[in-house]
């Protein structure tokens, strides 16, 4: 069954379907796109989960450990779309060998030079800068991994294949947050950077290996008419709402992830070993929602409405968590087990969607543009990564953590309206042979 024009996407004149080695190497680009994905994953998601031992060893306060996680999001929301663009023009693989390369050497340099040993504790403003460099120089993976998947799979298989992708970034996660606490806590920051320095080095080979550029691209679409090609996605306001909206849902899973050790070990007591299990039990959960999904929206070709019932979901969980919070203090043992099952639940239906709406993101823009669009969504999410880490000490500061779960809960419910007006009705999308 063809899609109708508007989410067609658009290839090379007078492409024909990819022979049967074709096909099957679309998921070997899926596999280098989601290794890109889990080792810079394991970066910005592995330091949070080891925040408390982050805070003793370089002496921060809440604040300060605020600042410190958000300069990653700087990092990636100002890179984003500079990446994206250049991605559209120069392609996947090059930029994301660059990435890689830049984001493995950003983490050598905080090993050698930014890691507290006996004698030496480095300021906060260079573990920041570290931080921030991180997100520049990982700020292409996103945009550069997407294109590479948009262009290899056909509308049937696309949520899917980008949520198997956007698992990538949760399962990096879990793997980050079993390993950097461990390595830090016995071997120190230095060993810890070392560690993820290797896995994106490990993920650029993969890049390197599988990433190519096909002769006739197995998504076998007809070139439009001249003059028929999609506008910049800069300059479409469907694509503003869309990215806006997955800005605001992003602050849910930016608050879990940057403080759900800080949380679960100062309000509810749990040890750091606790607080890791916490952190991994989260990221597995949010990985197979996030396939799930993807699988879901692709059989019923709904990504919108979903999109909308995902913002109702999260809203609800940290309403929830709100209350619990304030309960906690002054409850029982149920109390805590109660916070930490609530907020792993929330961090987990928070961080499910990201597949479904980078999908539909991409679909409306067209290829010629993904790169371009996913830079501009990963910028309004990185903005969130950036934002949320300094304005929830801020919120605990002012009303407790109640009021800060509530301030997320008020995000969810921003964002639902702006994830409405779906382009018109298309029939279900059906994969190869449908």
């Amino acid at each position: 069954m063809t899609p109708p024009a508007h989410n067609a996407m658009p290839a090379q004149a007078g492409a024909v379907p990819a022979p049967a080695a074709g096909a099957s190497h679309r998921w070997r680009v899926l596999a280098a796109g989601f290794a890109a994905n889990a080792a810079f994953s394991a970066a910005i998601s592995g330091v949070p989960a080891a925040a408390v031992l982050l805070r003793e060893a370089y002496v921060l306060s809440t604040s300060g450990l605020g600042i410190a996680v958000a300069a990653v999001g700087l990092g990636i929301a100002l890179s984003e779309l500079p990446w994206g663009m250049l991605a559209d023009r120069l392609g996947d693989r090059r930029v994301l060998l660059w990435g890689l390369g830049l984001t493995a050497a950003v983490l050598a340099w905080l090993a050698l030079f930014v890691s507290p040993q006996e004698g030496h504790r480095p300021a906060l403003a260079w573990l920041a800068t570290g931080m921030a460099l991180i997100g520049l120089a990982g700020g292409s993976v996103n945009g550069a991994s997407g294109r590479a998947v948009m262009t290899w799979f056909t509308d049937g298989e696309r949520g899917l294949a980008m949520s198997i992708r956007q698992t990538a970034l949760p399962a990096g996660g879990a793997l980050g947050a079993l390993v950097v606490p461990a390595v830090a806590a016995q071997a120190g920051f230095r060993a810890a950077y070392a560690v993820l320095a290797a896995a994106c080095l490990v993920a650029a080979a993969a890049c390197w290996r599988w990433l190519r550029v096909p002769a006739e691209p197995p998504v076998a679409v007809a070139r439009p008419a001249a003059g028929a090609l999609p506008a910049s996605p800069l300059a479409r306001w469907p694509i503003w709402r869309l990215v806006l909206a997955i800005g605001a849902l992003c602050v849910a899973q930016i608050a879990v992830l940057s403080f759900l050790a800080v949380f679960l070990h100062d309000v509810a007591g749990f040890s750091v070993a606790w607080t890791s299990a916490a952190m991994v039990a989260y990221q597995v959960g949010a990985g197979a929602l996030r396939v799930g999904s993807g699988a879901w929206t692709d059989r019923h070709g709904n990504r919108p409405a979903f999109l909308q019932r995902s913002c109702l979901a999260v809203a609800m969980l940290f309403g929830l968590l709100a209350v619990l919070s304030a309960w906690a203090p002054h409850g029982d043992a149920a109390a805590r087990w109660a916070l930490l099952g609530t907020i792993v639940l929330g961090g987990i239906v928070a961080s499910g969607w990201h597949g479904v709406a980078f999908t539909e993101l991409a679909v409306r823009a067209g290829l010629q543009h993904v790169g371009t669009a996913l830079g501009l969504g990963n910028t309004f999410a990185f903005s969130a990564y950036f934002l949320t880490p300094l304005f929830t000490p801020v919120a605990v500061a002012l009303g407790g953590w109640p009021a800060a779960w509530a301030l997320v809960a008020a995000f969810a419910l921003l964002a639902r309206p702006l994830f409405g007006w779906p382009p018109p009705a298309r029939p279900v999308p059906r994969g190869p042979g449908g």
